[in-house]
């Protein structure tokens, strides 16, 4: 297939292999949320270098369309591998559900999403699933395909909510009217006597203290940031990229945003526990990665269907 004349090509590159390993990873979300995978990966990955970008200026991603999503984050990927990376990790269910499959195409390093993973480990837990996520996330359905790829005899119920992103960014986790909005959207899953719940949006675990005190306490919770940070270390175990102490003696963790950078650094060091000082960027938009075909786009853009459990004889 030809690329078009216009898109940015990040194949290739000047680096070589050892220069790729002791690369940072990259990661990116469309604010706070994603820095619950980082403080993952630091955990689990000690010596991993990490650039973590805050698409402040455009969030939420929940309420925009699948075109505008595929936009924004062709323009991050673009701006990461000018590092460069030597992985991407979409800390954005939104950015997965939309524009994962898309862009994996057109790069040559790997890009990781954080849907497929927490879906494994939810199917895993119980038989009757609640999905929390972004309006975007949950008409993509992309939770519900994962699953039902994986079991199609699962029960699953995706819930919409817009209101959570705008709540965490602004520093409300703990008000009265955050309670209450989270027993709202929680009161038609705990109705369908579900046994596990799927934060479907890397933003929400900063709820969890409000979330498990609404819910019956037999219900599991998933959070998508344990998974995707084990997917990470075998991925970069299988290309032989990991690093250790003596191959990255120190790492080197840098924070960027679009927009905002003072309030994303007040609450990022107070959600971390340490000093976070953000840079702020612009993204490069008029270059962008090669288009999809009509095929991929018409994917990631799928229409709802109604049932949210599969009908007798159904696969999925």
């Amino acid at each position: 297939m030809s690329r078009q004349a216009n898109c940015f090509n990040p194949v290739g590159g000047e680096a070589g292999n050892n220069d790729l390993a002791t690369a940072p990873i990259g990661v990116f979300d469309s604010g706070v949320g994603g820095l619950t995978v980082l403080r993952q990966l630091q955990q689990d990955l000690p010596h991993e270098s990490i650039v973590y970008f805050g698409d402040t200026a455009n969030l939420p991603y929940g309420t925009k369309t699948p075109d505008q999503i595929l936009y924004l984050v062709r323009a991050i990927l673009q701006w990461m591998i000018s590092h460069p990376v030597k992985m991407v990790v979409m800390a954005c269910n939104t950015s997965s559900a939309i524009a994962l499959e898309i862009v994996r195409s057109e790069l040559d390093i790997p890009v990781l999403g954080v849907i497929l993973p927490a879906a494994r480990l939810a199917v895993q837990q119980g038989k009757r699933i609640g999905v929390l996520a972004t309006p975007a996330t949950v008409r993509s359905h992309a939770y519900r395909r994962a699953i039902w790829e994986i079991d199609p005899k699962l029960a699953v119920w995706e819930v919409e909510c817009p209101e959570f992103v705008p709540l965490i960014e602004s520093g409300q986790i703990h008000s009265p009217k955050t309670r209450a909005i989270v027993r709202r959207y929680l009161q038609s899953l705990i109705e369908q006597q579900i046994d596990t719940l799927v934060y479907g949006c890397t933003h929400y675990p900063y709820l969890s203290p409000v979330v498990t005190s609404l819910l019956p306490s037999s219900v599991r919770v998933i959070d998508p940031a344990v998974s995707v940070s084990k997917a990470v270390a075998q991925e970069l175990a299988l290309l032989g990229h990991k690093v250790d102490m003596i191959t990255n003696p120190k790492t080197d963790h840098r924070f960027y945003v679009s927009d905002r950078p003072q309030q994303f650094s007040r609450l990022a060091t107070k959600l971390l526990g340490y000093r976070v000082s953000a840079n702020q960027i612009t993204l490069d938009k008029t270059t962008q990665l090669c288009s999809p075909s009509p095929q991929n786009l018409s994917l990631a853009m799928a229409k709802p269907v109604l049932n949210a459990e599969p009908k007798p004889g159904e696969n999925r």
